[in-house]
This record gives structure tokens, C-alpha cells and sequence, in this order.
């Protein structure tokens, strides 16, 4: 029995290094599905954020038999009745983020810039081998531009406009954006109950 191992469940490195940062004080050994050849494609078919992050920590838990992170994030954009919210990595193209970018740009074409109000979701799920599970969630709000700026981050990141900074996503460092991103925010929230969720669980492997 260890209790040093957990699973990003994701092959983003964008995503697994943002993990990675806020997670390192722990000491614990992160892997992510990168680290498993063998692992089915998951499908992720939940009405909501909580439904598909639940899927994918559940699934990879009892596949690995080890601890699991997952997360599903999203875009909800005010003018687009919150689209493309859980579809948000394959709104054109299975995580194609020019695709997905250039779709989001074309509905909005005709939005003027004060109705291009949006926010970013994540729902962090943890699940143990034992099934103990720890969930919290993150926003942070913005506006869609008309072009993408800035060259770090992925996904969306480049479009997203964050007022208090007058910068985009993509134009924050790795901690810049750790601070106020959505995913950042769901993971300090996840943070103070994590060393009591991490002292309960069961992490078996070989």
C-alpha cells in the first residue's frame, strides 16, 4: 500500500503542469493518462461538469487502482446561452483549440463587445480507490475579444479577457494565472480539505 501516488487525469500538458505547480508542496509522485498505455477511451457523456469529471475519477480509479484528479472545464459564454459549456474541448474539433477558437469567433461575429460577457468553469473531483470522494468548483469572469492575444496557456486562454488585469489568459505566466484562473480558484478551494481527503484515502498499486 502507497499513499504517494495520484493521477492527473489528463493528457493535456498545459492542464497537467498547472496541476503540477499548485500540487508540488505535497510531494507527492503526479502521473497523468500519459503515463498509462493501456487505458480505454473514456466517454465523457455527463449533462454537466460534476457528471463527466465524476465519470472520468471513477473510471481511471478503478482502472489504475490508484487516487484520481479530474477535471472538466469549460467556456460558457453569456450570448451563446452558455455554449459551448461541457463541450467546450470539442466545440469544432476533438480538442482542436484553433478549430474550437475559430467557431467561437465566427457565432460571435455579430455580438457587440459589451454583450461578449463569459465565464470559465472547472469542477474538481477526487476519488480515492476506496471511493472517498472530495469535489469543489471555480469561476472566473470575462469577455470573449475579437482576436486572440498572447501566446501561453491553451485552449481558449488567447480570447479570454480578464478586466482586472487588462490582459487575456494567455498573456498571465503560469502563477499569474494559477491566481485567479478557474481551475486555480477550484484548486485552492480543493486545497483546504485535501491533507484530511489525502490522510482518509487507500492508494494501492503494485
Amino acid at each position: 500500500m502507497t499513499k504517494d501516488k495520484l493521477v492527473i487525469a489528463t493528457k493535456n500538458a498545459g492542464k497537467a503542469a498547472e496541476f503540477r505547480t499548485i500540487l508540488k508542496p505535497k510531494g507527492i509522485k503526479l502521473l497523468t493518462l500519459a503515463d498509462f498505455g493501456n487505458l480505454p477511451e473514456i466517454e465523457e457523456n455527463g449533462q454537466t461538469f460534476l457528471e463527466n469529471a465524476r465519470i472520468k475519477a471513477e473510471t481511471i480509479a478503478k482502472l489504475t487502482n490508484l487516487s484520481v484528479l479530474a477535471d472538466d472545464s469549460g467556456l460558457m459564454v453569456d450570448a451563446l446561452n452558455g455554449e459551448p459549456g461541457v463541450h467546450s474541448a470539442r466545440y469544432a474539433g476533438d480538442h482542436d483549440d484553433v478549430a474550437n477558437n475559430a467557431k467561437l469567433l465566427a457565432n460571435l461575429a455579430q455580438v457587440p463587445d459589451e454583450e461578449r460577457t463569459a465565464k470559465f468553469h472547472t469542477t474538481l473531483v477526487l476519488v480515492s480507490p476506496n471511493g472517498h470522494q472530495l469535489v469543489s468548483e471555480g469561476e472566473v469572469r470575462g469577455k470573449i475579444l475579437t482576436a486572440g492575444r498572447g501566446e501561453n496557456g491553451f485552449g481558449y486562454d488567447p480570447l479570454f479577457y480578464v478586466p482586472e488585469l487588462n490582459r487575456t489568459m494567455a498573456e498571465l505566466s503560469a502563477t499569474e494565472k494559477n491566481a485567479i484562473s478557474h481551475r486555480g480558484r477550484a484548486t485552492k478551494q480543493m486545497m483546504t480539505k485535501f491533507d484530511e481527503w489525502w490522510a482518509n484515502n487507500e492508494n494501492f498499486s503494485d
